[in-house]
This record gives C-alpha cells, structure tokens and sequence, in this order.
C-alpha cells in the first residue's frame, strides 16, 4: 500500500489538473445519462454526479497540497 501511495503521488505531483478534469467528464457524462437514459440506474441516483464531484474536490485538494 506504502508503493502504491508514493507512485500515486509522484505521478499526480506532475499531472495536478487531472483529477479535477476527470470530476468534470463524469459530472457531464451524469448529464448526459439524464437525456440518453432516463428512468436508468445512473439517471435516477445520479452516481456519476455524486462521484464526480468527489473526485474533483479530492483532486482540488491533492493539487494545492503537493
């Protein structure tokens, strides 16, 4: 777990707008399955919304601190 952390980090220490932009595809990607699928899984709990925007506050987080 310790190896897997320390190249983790070095690999979004150089890449610190990654996991920002990869919550804005899934929050779109929420958009999306809201007009393609409507009474689908995806649609009616917005999963993609909710972890999208998780992933992007992390990643907001993680840049300002490496």
């Amino acid at each position: 777990m310790s190896k897997f952390l320390d190249h983790a980090s070095e690999f979004l220490a150089h890449r610190k707008g990654l996991l920002p932009i990869i919550g804005l595809l899934l929050i779109l990607i929420n958009l999306l399955i809201q007009f393609i699928f409507p009474g689908s899984f995806l649609a009616t709990t917005n999963l993609s919304l909710h972890v999208g925007l998780i992933v992007a506050i992390f990643g907001l987080m993680l840049s300002w601190a490496l």
